[in-house]
């Protein structure tokens, strides 16, 4: 079982990318929490160099709700990463995490149906990106 999904998005540039993707979560009802610029920091911190990489923590608050709601210790998967990387070859890829794949360590069934509508929802924003 693959833990992502993933899109690459010719001709965008990272900053279209980033836009893009923000606005296809907008419209399955995620807002973006946290943004990590990984390059960045690693460049800072340990003076290495990658490639652009941007961590986007995303989040839908109605099913953050129902799981935390449902199991009080879920938050150590929230909120829904969506990375923006710049390959080798320039190019711009995004990823999604899949729900399924990172709440399936919990022993809590009640999870299933929440994480596979997370799942249909990230999908889409992928499905969707240009």
């Amino acid at each position: 079982m693959s833990y992502y999904f993933s899109k690459i998005l010719p001709g965008k540039t990272f900053e279209e990318a980033k836009e893009l993707v923000t606005e296809e979560l907008k419209k399955e009802g995620f807002g973006i929490l946290t943004e990590i610029d990984v390059q960045a920091t690693l460049k800072k911190k340990i003076d290495a160099d990658i490639n652009r990489y941007t961590i986007l923590g995303a989040c839908n608050p109605q099913f953050a709700y129902k799981a935390v709601t449902t199991e009080d210790k879920i938050g150590v998967f929230l909120p829904c990463n969506v990375l923006v990387k710049e390959q080798k070859d320039g190019q711009i890829e995004v990823v999604a995490v899949d729900p399924i794949a990172s709440m399936s360590a919990v022993q809590n069934d009640s999870l299933g149906s929440l994480a596979t509508e997370v799942q249909s929802k990230l999908k889409r924003v992928i499905e969707n990106l240009g």
